[in-house]
C-alpha cells in the first residue's frame, strides 16, 4: 500500500495571515533592541531615588510613576520576545532574545528591590495613611496594600535584593523546561491501519490525534508520543524537582508554615477555599466522570477504555467541522448576549491579527493569551478546522476580552486579578458559545455533539488541570518531608492520582503515568487548580445572565473592568457568587453530572 506523509512547516513558510501582528508591540527586531537598551539607560532614573523615598510623599510619589513607566516598557519588550519565542523557539535569534531579556529582568528585579524594602520601613501606618488620604496613591494602591501585607514574611534588603539578584536563575527551571520540549524533542512518525505515516509533534497530538475517531490513530500516536517522553523523563524530573525544592526554600526563608501557603498567599486565597476545590470535586466528580467513561467505552465498541481514549469523539460520525472563518462568525453570534462594548473587542481580536493560528515547527503547544500593558492583547493556539477549535479561540477571545477592559480602565499595577479568579471570564465564554448553539438547532445530534463540547471543557478544567493540582499538592507534601523526587516517584504519584480518580473504569498504564510532564504549569506556583475555580465561577454567572440578562452581563463587565483593585472573593461577590463556600462548587459538579444523564439518554 502507498504511504503519504504529511509535512510542518517552518515558521518561515507560513503565510502572515495566519500569524500573529506584532507591530502592535514593535514595528521591527531593531526597534526592540532599541527599546531593551532603553530601559537599561532609563534603569539609573529609578535607582536615584535609592535611600532617599523617606524624604517626603512627594519623592515616594515620583519614583512610583517613574518605576511603573519603566515597568510598562518592559512589559511590552518582554512580551514581544516571549511571544517571538512561542512563534518559534528553534530560531537561535529568538532564543538569545528571551536570555536578553531573562538578564534584563533580573537586573531590573535587583536594582529595583530597594523600593519595596524602603517603603516597608516607612513608620507603621504612614503608607496606609497615604493610600486613604491622598489621591495621587490611589493607582499604587493595590501594590502598596499587598506590600504591606507581605512585610511580615519580607527578610532584610540586603538578602532581598541577592534574591532578586538570582532572577534568572530561579526561572532556569521553566526555560529548561520549555528548551527541552520546543526545541529539543523529536518525536517519530507513527503508523495508522490505512498504512499512512503521520508525523507526531506535542502540537499535533494534543490539538489533533487525541481527539481522532480513530482508535489506532489515538493509541498509536500515544504510544510514540509517550515513548520520546520515556527518554526524557529523568531530566524533566530533575528539572522539577529544582523548580519545587526552589519553591519550598524560598518558603522556608520567608516563614511560611509550608510552601502551599506562601504560593496562596500571592493568590488571596485561604487554604480552605483550596482544599475544597480539589476535594469535592475528586470525590464528588469522579463517579460522574466514570459513568460518562463507560458510557464512551460502550457506544465505541472497545474492550477496554484506555486512557489515549478519554477524548475520543462519542459519535464519530457526527464531528462537524468549520473554517476558521465560519468558526470566527458563530462565536461573534454567541457573544452578542455581552452588549456592544464586549462585542467590539472581540471582532477587532478576530479581523485584526490578534490571533496566531498556524501550526509550525517550534511553535509552542497548548493555547495561551497574552495581554501586554498599552498594546492589544495576543492569543496563540493551533487550529485544526475542528468546532472543537472554536471553544478554544472562544476561551482566550475571554481572556483578551477581561485584559482588554482592565487594561484600559486600570493603571498597569492594578490590572491583574489572582489566578484564582482569571479563568472565569475565559470559561465563561465557553458557556455562551455552548448557550447559543444549544439554542440554535433542533438537531438531536447537534444537541449532543454541544453537551460533549462542554464535558470538554469540564474535563480540561475539572479534570486535567484538577488532577494536576491534585498530584502537584502530593509532590509539594512530598518535598517538604525531603522525600527525592525522582521520575520514577513522579511517575508513580501520577498513575496513584489518576487510579485514584478513574478506578477500574480506565486502564491508566505507564504511558498515562508521563502526563506530569506535558504541563508547564507545574513551574508557575499553584496555578493548574485555579482552573477549576475559574470553571466554577463562571458556570453560575452563566445561568445568572441566563435568568436576568443585561442587569448580570453590566455586573460582570464591571468585574472585568476591575482588573486586580479586589481580591478574588470580593470580585466574584460584585457579581452575587461567594466562592467562600462550597455550594458553587457542588452545583457545577452536579451540572456536569446533569449533562452526563443528557448525554445517556440522547443514546437510547
Amino acid at each position: 500500500m502507498e504511504q503519504t506523509i504529511s509535512k510542518r512547516l517552518h515558521r518561515s513558510e507560513v503565510p502572515e495571515k495566519l500569524t500573529w501582528d506584532l507591530t502592535a508591540l514593535f514595528p521591527s527586531d531593531e526597534s526592540w533592541h532599541k527599546a531593551v537598551t532603553a530601559i537599561e539607560n532609563t534603569l539609573p532614573e529609578v535607582t536615584a531615588y535609592k535611600d532617599k523615598l523617606h524624604e517626603s510623599s512627594d519623592t515616594l510619589l515620583e519614583c512610583l510613576l517613574a518605576y511603573e513607566n519603566l515597568m510598562i516598557s518592559f512589559i511590552q519588550a518582554a512580551t514581544y520576545a516571549s511571544l517571538k519565542q512561542s512563534g518559534d523557539g528553534t530560531d537561535p535569534e529568538n532564543q538569545a532574545n528571551s536570555s536578553v531579556i531573562a538578564s534584563l529582568q533580573a537586573k531590573v528585579s535587583a536594582n529595583l528591590s530597594f523600593i519595596e524594602s524602603e517603603i516597608l520601613q516607612y513608620p507603621e501606618g504612614k503608607v496606609e495613611e497615604l493610600v486613604k488620604n491622598d489621591p495621587r496613591f490611589l493607582p499604587f494602591a493595590r501594590f502598596l496594600t499587598d506590600l504591606l501585607q507581605s512585610k511580615k514574611h519580607r527578610l532584610s534588603p540586603e538578602t532581598e535584593e541577592a534574591l532578586a539578584s538570582l532572577g534568572e536563575v530561579h526561572g532556569a527551571p521553566y526555560r529548561i523546561y520549555n528548551a527541552a520540549k520546543l526545541a529539543d524533542m523529536p518525536f517519530e512518525n507513527f503508523t495508522d491501519d490505512d498504512g499512512n505515516v503521520l508525523p507526531n509533534s506535542f502540537a499535533l497530538y494534543e490539538d489533533k490525534y487525541e481527539f481522532s475517531p480513530k482508535a489506532d490513530v489515538r493509541r498509536n500516536a500515544f504510544k510514540a508520543f509517550s515513548s520520546t517522553l520515556h527518554h526524557y523523563k529523568n531530566t524533566f524530573a530533575a528539572v522539577y524537582s529544582a523548580e519545587v525544592k526552589k519553591q519550598v526554600a524560598l518558603s522556608t526563608l520567608r516563614g511560611y508554615e509550608s510552601v502551599t501557603q506562601m504560593l496562596l498567599d500571592s493568590q488571596d486565597v485561604t487554604e480552605e477555599m483550596y482544599h475544597n476545590q480539589l476535594d469535592i470535586i475528586q470525590t464528588e466528580l469522579a463517579p460522574h466522570m466514570r459513568k460518562f467513561a463507560s458510557l464512551k467505552k460502550k457506544i465505541l465498541g472497545l474492550e477496554e477504555m484506555h486512557f489515549a481514549d478519554l477524548k475520543a469523539p462519542l459519535d464519530p460520525d457526527f464531528n462537524p467541522n468549520t473554517s476558521y472563518e465560519e468558526a470566527c462568525e458563530t462565536i461573534l453570534e454567541s457573544l452578542k448576549v455581552m452588549g456592544p462594548e464586549y462585542s467590539e473587542i472581540m471582532k477587532k481580536g478576530l479581523t485584526e491579527r490578534w490571533v496566531d493560528l498556524s501550526d509550525n515547527i517550534g511553535k509552542s503547544t497548548g493555547a495561551f493569551c497574552s495581554s501586554p500593558y498599552g498594546a492589544h492583547p495576543y492569543i496563540l493556539m493551533t487550529w485544526t478546522d475542528t468546532m472543537r477549535g472554536a471553544f478554544v479561540l472562544a476561551h482566550e477571545l475571554g481572556h483578551a476580552g477581561h485584559f482588554y477592559l482592565a487594561n484600559k480602565e486600570q493603571r498597569v499595577m492594578s490590572t491583574r486579578p489572582s489566578t484564582y479568579f482569571v479563568e472565569a471570564p475565559s470559561t465563561l465564554n465557553e458557556l455562551l458559545l455552548a448557550q447559543h448553539l444549544m439554542s440554535n438547532t433542533t438537531d438531536v445530534k447537534m444537541k449532543r455533539w454541544v453537551i460533549l463540547q462542554l464535558l470538554g471543557t469540564y474535563y480540561h478544567n475539572f479534570v486535567t488541570h484538577l488532577l494536576e493540582g491534585a498530584f502537584q499538592r502530593k509532590i509539594y507534601d512530598l518535598a517538604e518531608k525531603g522525600i527525592p523526587l525522582t521520575a520514577a516517584k513522579l511517575c508513580a504519584e501520577k498513575k496513584a492520582v489518576l487510579t485514584s480518580f478513574w478506578g477500574d473504569d480506565v486502564v491508566i498504564d505507564d504511558d498515562a503515568a508521563l502526563t506530569w510532564m506535558r504541563q508547564p504549569h507545574y513551574y508557575m506556583g499553584l496555578y493548574p487548580y485555579t482552573y477549576s475555580a475559574g470553571l466554577t465561577a463562571s458556570t453560575a454567572m452563566a445561568i445568572k445572565i441566563r435568568d436576568n440578562g443585561s442587569e448580570a452581563v453590566e455586573s460582570w463587565l464591571n468585574v472585568l473592568k476591575a482588573g486586580g483593585t479586589k481580591k478574588p472573593l470580593d470580585l466574584l461577590q460584585m457579581a452575587g457568587i461567594d466562592m467562600s463556600q462550597p455550594e458553587p462548587i457542588k452545583s457545577a459538579v452536579h451540572y456536569v453530572g446533569s449533562l452526563i444523564k443528557e448525554l445517556e439518554e440522547s443514546f437510547q
